[in-house]
């Protein structure tokens, strides 16, 4: 496995995983499902200037509310505006 992947399953499990209170191999794959869809599309990222990895490619209206998604029940939000 290379460096990248051993820091990205190490940051899943110490800042997500050892939080959470599993049932079984169906909740924990619905944990990282959540997880791997933050990661890479909802959360800033420190090595790349606190830029997301996959940014949505739409204008959004500077003016729109701003809103929050949440995912596993509020420990991971995302907040954003609506696109114009």
């Amino acid at each position: 496995m290379n460096a990248y992947a051993e820091r990205f399953v190490r940051t899943i499990k110490e800042s997500y995983l050892e939080r959470l209170i599993l049932f079984g191999e169906q909740s924990l794959r619905r944990a990282i499902e959540e997880l791997v869809v933050h990661y890479h599309h909802e959360r800033n990222h420190p090595g790349l200037d606190n830029e997301l990895i996959f940014p949505e490619l739409t204008a959004t209206d500077p003016f729109a509310p701003i809103e929050r998604c949440q995912r596993l029940g509020g420990m991971l939000n995302h907040y954003y505006r609506r696109a114009a």
